[in-house]
């Protein structure tokens, strides 16, 4: 390869938090290595894209990327979970790319680089199994939050999941290399800090490590995702309400409420734990704003079973919820289930546990009128000549955000106190006040 004059690289970044870590510490490698970094993969001469492949739409969202990227004429990388699920189960149109690099690989995307720039085509995949990279990342994020991952892999084996397959088993990071982390990024500017994992309640010592994090000077909210239902602890109740930068949001999937439906589902509690946690919850910590995942179509969901999701939900009144119809995956243990449902039945579902949640954020969105919240600003809409940004009720690219005047310039990064006193289109809305 010729270094002569710099390789110009692109990378896009799909899917979850965990993956735009990833894609943070190959653009840091890559800048490292001295190529160009460029935006535009038709200015680039490689582009990477870090794909998802955790749902059937993931991976056609990821394919229509990446033919975007093949019609830009520059070489192409495929990097991630597709990767990974071609490995399983091949994927049409991947064998046009000119590398791959599985999720086990992303510490080699330069020796990738440089391999496709000589004309091979790199497989690379590496041992899901391994410690979790501690390579540095190229901040990208909007001013002012960051992700953090706590670990990576998943060790729950829902039947219906794919990522145990995809990135391994549950490995933790240490403490001290999520402190130093976290140390970093709030130097740099960084207030808000969102710790990810599939499951940060088996992280050693979750209240411990939020203790210490929250003692950081410059911090002002921390924020959790996701929390396993049957392991959320007395002990993280009670730092979570004790310690007031950690954001009164709470991301717990709980994906259905019929007992039937979660012990197909190898979820290891009942709806009688799902209700006893929320009272707990709400009873401990004042204001708690709750965020969910449901699945509808479950192989063997009855009507019984879907009648008793909706009337858990309108119980449960959650204000944040994604629900999604299931997606059967190959080699999981729920695609070989017997009564699997048809699409037309799946989605009649959604539409209806969609319409019912439509209920309960406007509901929110009342009861929040009067009350003032704080406020990290993520920019201004010219259309709607309001600004924007996320209170702790919202998080990042999943909750929408809260729009508001201010009789002064707020910039992208900086906090304001706005008084609530309405919505827009699902989305609150209020004003700054001093």
């Amino acid at each position: 390869m010729n270094m002569n004059k710099p390789v110009k690289v692109a990378l896009i970044a799909m899917g979850c938090e965990k993956n735009v870590v990833n894609s943070e510490q190959m653009l840091y490698l890559l800048d490292k290595a001295g190529f160009e970094l460029v935006g535009d993969p038709n200015e680039s001469d490689v582009t990477i894209v870090n794909t998802c492949g955790f749902t059937e739409s993931a991976r056609e969202e990821a394919m229509e990327q990446i033919y975007e990227v093949l019609d830009c004429g520059c070489k192409l990388i495929v990097a991630g979970c597709l990767p990974e699920y071609h490995k399983l189960n091949p994927v049409k149109g991947l064998a046009r790319a000119d590398g791959l690099v599985g999720t086990g690989k992303f510490d080699d995307v330069v020796e990738a680089v440089s391999a496709v720039m000589d004309g091979q085509t790199p497989v690379y995949y590496g041992n899901l199994s391994a410690p979790v990279s501690e390579t540095p990342r190229i901040y990208t994020g909007p001013p002012g939050t960051a992700y953090v991952k706590l670990a990576e892999g998943c060790g729950n084996r829902c039947s219906y999941c794919v990522i145990p397959a995809l990135r391994g088993p549950y490995r933790p990071r240490t403490a001290d290399a999520v402190l130093a982390e976290a140390g970093r990024l709030v130097r740099g500017g960084v207030t808000e800090l969102i710790l990810v994992a599939q499951d940060v309640t088996q992280y050693p010592d979750l209240p411990g490590l939020l203790n210490r994090l929250c003692e950081f000077g410059g911090l002002r909210r921390v924020r959790l995702h996701y929390l396993y239902p049957s392991s959320v602890t007395d002990e993280l109740i009670d730092v979570i309400a004790a310690q007031p930068k950690i954001a009164r949001y709470l991301d717990i999937p709980i994906q259905h409420a019929s007992d039937a439906v979660l012990k197909a589902m190898n979820r290891r509690y009942t709806r009688a734990d799902l209700e006893s946690l929320i009272l707990k919850l709400r009873g401990r910590i004042p204001g708690v704003v709750l965020r969910t995942s449901v699945i509808v179509g479950f192989p063997g969901e009855t009507k019984a079973d879907f009648e008793e999701l909706c009337d858990f939900l309108q119980w449960a009144q959650i204000p944040r919820a994604g629900v999604f119809a299931y997606s059967r995956e190959e080699g999981t243990a729920a695609a070989s289930l017997p009564l699997q449902l048809t699409e037309t039945v799946a989605a009649r579902r959604l539409k209806r546990v969609e319409v019912l949640q439509s209920r309960v954020i406007d509901g929110f969105n009342r009861e929040r009128e009067g009350s003032v919240v704080e406020v990290l600003t993520d920019g201004y809409d010219d259309f709607a000549k309001l600004y924007y940004g996320r209170s702790g009720a919202e998080s990042p690219d999943i909750d929408g955000v809260v729009f508001f005047t201010s009789p002064r310039r707020i910039q992208p990064g900086e906090w304001a106190r706005v008084l609530m006193d309405g919505a827009v289109d699902g989305d609150g809305k209020g004003r700054v006040v001093e």
